[in-house]
């Protein structure tokens, strides 16, 4: 060959190791998984102290009757920080989910809102304040806790591309793959 020529040879052989990392990592993405539940439970937690839904809107006030004679700082909190509904925020991470939610018996009818009624037709009766109440029916309103927030969908890609790049081999996340 006349004139001019450059030959590039290509060592594979780290990118074959990363590819390998990468398997590895994708074969048990439960630490993955397990980081982003850790994640989500401290979001979660945190809109307890902030009155928020996830998508940032503010929870329906406390009947103010109510909230007098109220046992606790907060609309959802009913012992110290982080107690009652909110310290039992959990997690369960698998292969390829992640799923975060409460055991308590009223965390449904907190996240959706509920209406109650008496179980033989007739009236509840509780203490509002000072005084005996009796009702037909009682609404609580929804004040979402659970969910993924704009805040969330940001960590949860952290998390992933994080992951992903250790294993391969690039370092930190602090920039995005591409």
């Amino acid at each position: 060959m006349s004139g001019f020529s450059v030959t590039f040879r290509l060592d594979w052989s780290e990118v074959s190791s990363g590819f390998q990392r990468l398997a590895l990592v994708m074969a048990d993405t439960t630490p993955i998984t397990r980081a982003i539940g850790t994640g989500l439970v401290t979001s979660t937690q945190d809109r307890f102290d902030d009155e928020v839904s996830p998508d940032g809107a503010a929870w329906a006030p406390l009947n103010p009757v109510y909230a007098a004679g109220k046992r606790g700082a907060g609309i959802l909190r009913e012992r110290a920080m982080r107690g009652g509904l909110q310290g039992s925020i959990t997690y369960r991470a698998a292969r390829s989910e992640v799923e975060v939610g409460s055991n308590k018996i009223h965390a449904g009818v907190h996240q959706h809102g509920a209406v109650i009624t008496p179980k033989g037709g007739g009236r509840l009766v509780f203490r509002l304040g000072n005084r005996i109440v009796r009702a037909r029916s009682v609404t609580i309103p929804a004040r979402p806790y659970v969910g993924i927030s704009s805040d969330d969908r940001v960590m949860i890609l952290d998390v992933v591309e994080g992951g992903l790049a250790r294993a391969i081999g690039s370092g930190s996340s602090s920039g995005r793959l591409r």
